[in-house]
């Protein structure tokens, strides 16, 4: 019975994975488990560590540490290839504010971890962990995590301990802060339904089309390229001709000429839509079901980007139009109808609307690839080389006058970086950084819960003593104020001052966490998809700032 004690009790490779997988798999069936209407989810994976560690189950101290950093390398770096392509876009127009907002909890919850430690005493290290478990981010507990042990040479078990003492209330202090500011403002959630579909009437850099007629004398006898010009850098596309004259309708290209009383189909924004209409002629309402019946001939589809050879090309370096005799007015790309202008850069898992007859589609389709089977290949070379690079990137140390230590990005600072630009940028340099959602959410499921895992074993031991004697409770009080003041403060003034749709509201509250169990309960509370909108813009910033705060408190304060 030895390999029995040994793979139980020993601290070889089979007794660490399979120590791990119980933990992994105990934790999400936990998980699963509400409250309430609420879960922590696969937080629970934490506390089932935290609790086989406190019975004396362990892991090889370096084949832990190991485990613990892959699995935060693997997490970081997928939370930052799926915000990446939003995390600049989201600085646009009203994403500002929200983002100014969300910048505001992260450092008022630095500003009151500090206070805290100063009339306390408690160690800094200890604080930055009761922080990360109070805004429930654990990346922010791996940076920390990190941080300390690049300067110390040693993990500071005390992070782990604030985190998991401070998360459970921290969940409920979020979703608590949402409802005082609906009770506190007196919002009426059918009224704030009523003016955010006002808002969302405004929808100014997604294409859509409209039909008009040509009426403008400027515009006779020149061709679409001619009007190209003439026009500007207005975003548009002529989709459809139908000729007054003959009655016939036909594909819009460069040498179409356009003559009085013509109808054209044209795609542009919200933003350009007014400009084009005048300089056209007269809008006319003509429904697109009118356009299909005329083009008995012409066959409407989408299709996928999916050949490597074609990321990064601009859509007018393919010459489709006057190759194949298509026209393509729309491209979409993460569920946003973009105007299809020669300019556009295509990336794999775009998908392109062409309009030509069937014969052309098909020669189309060729060049652009249309492969579904393509697109669920994983692309592990922009992973693991992004990795790579992002770890060199996290080790480089940065001398600050001042500080004693150098500032490293770290394991989790670097591949985040890393991740946000290959993913936003990858393609100007041919890297294919498409990823399925599924493949993404299970690359990033694995990281957290091994990393989770890792850290619950290894803070177990002290667990238990740290809540009855080491002050554990007052450290639950502390995070709650971490949670709820900030959160408060800057709710009452994106209300009271910039007047943020409540449900918008409650996604930038929640986002600015990085809690999903408050973007359920506004989801489910709200009924349309304004928190998520609101949670995914200020999400990328508020992860960024989350993990950057982490390490600077250790390495400016430990």
């Amino acid at each position: 019975m030895e390999w029995l004690n040994e793979l139980l009790w020993g601290e070889g490779i089979a007794h660490s994975v399979m120590l791990l997988s119980i933990v992994i798999v105990g934790g999400i069936l936990l998980g699963k488990v509400k409250i309430g209407g609420i879960s922590l989810g696969i937080t629970f994976v934490l506390f089932v560590g935290i609790f086989l560690g406190h019975f004396g189950f362990s892991i090889h101290p370096e084949i832990l540490h190991f485990f613990k950093e892959f699995g935060l390398i693997l997490f970081v770096y997928s939370v930052g290839m799926q915000v990446g392509p939003g995390f600049f876009s989201s600085f646009k127009k009203g994403g500002i504010t929200l983002n100014m907002l969300a910048a505001g909890v992260v450092f008022l919850g630095v500003v009151t971890t500090l206070i805290i430690h100063y009339i306390t005493g408690i160690s800094m290290e200890t604080m930055v962990g009761i922080l990360s478990g109070a805004v429930t981010n654990t990346p922010g507990l791996g940076a920390a995590q990190q941080a300390y042990s690049d300067i110390h040479g040693e993990p500071a078990p005390t992070i782990a301990l604030g985190y998991a003492v401070a998360y459970p209330l921290g969940v409920v202090g979020i979703i608590l802060a949402i409802l005082c500011i609906r009770f506190l403002f007196r919002i009426d959630l059918g009224k704030e339904s009523d003016r955010l579909k006002v808002e969302d009437n405004k929808h100014e850099n997604e294409a859509s089309p409209v039909s008009l007629l040509v009426k403008n004398p400027a515009v006779f006898g020149k061709t679409v390229g001619e009007l190209s010009a003439l026009v500007g850098d207005r975003e548009f596309v002529l989709s459809r001709i139908w000729y007054n004259n003959s009655k016939q309708m036909e594909i819009v290209s460069a040498d179409t000429v356009l003559n009085e009383n013509d109808k054209v189909l044209v795609v542009t924004t919200e933003n350009d839509a007014e400009a084009i209409k005048t300089f056209i002629g007269e809008e006319i309402q003509m429904d697109r079901k009118e356009w299909i019946s005329l083009e008995s001939q012409l066959v409407n589809r989408r299709i996928l980007v999916t050949k490597s050879e074609v990321n990064g090309k601009q859509l007018g370096e393919l010459r489709l139009r006057k190759s194949y005799g298509i026209n393509i007015t729309r491209i979409s790309r993460a569920g946003v109808d973009l105007v299809a202008t020669p300019h556009l850069v295509l990336q794999v898992g775009d998908r392109v609307n062409v309009v030509g007859t069937e014969a052309s589609i098909v020669a189309v389709e060729k060049v652009l690839g249309n492969s579904m089977k393509r697109l669920n290949e994983p692309n592990l070379i922009s992973i693991f080389l992004g990795i790579a690079i992002g770890v060199f990137l996290g080790s480089i140390p940065i001398t600050f006058p001042g500080i004693p230590q150098p500032v490293k990005l770290g394991l989790a600072g670097g591949p985040l970086i890393v991740a946000i630009l290959v993913s936003r940028f990858g393609y100007k340099y041919k890297l294919v950084t498409y990823t399925t959602a599924s493949a993404n959410l299970m690359l990033r499921e694995i990281g957290i819960t091994i990393f989770l895992a890792c850290v619950g074993i290894g803070a177990g031991k002290g667990f238990v003593d740290t809540i009855i004697n080491g002050g554990g409770l007052l450290w639950i009080g502390y995070g709650f104020i971490i949670t709820v003041l900030p959160l408060m403060i800057i709710g009452t003034i994106g209300r009271y001052f910039y007047k943020v749709n409540y449900f918008t509201l409650m996604g930038l509250l929640a986002g600015s966490t990085t809690d999903p169990p408050a973007l359920a309960y506004s989801n489910a509370t709200a009924g349309n998809d304004a928190p998520a909108v609101g949670y995914a813009t200020v999400y990328p910033l508020t992860m960024f700032l989350r993990v950057l705060t982490a390490q600077l408190m250790i390495l400016f304060f430990a």
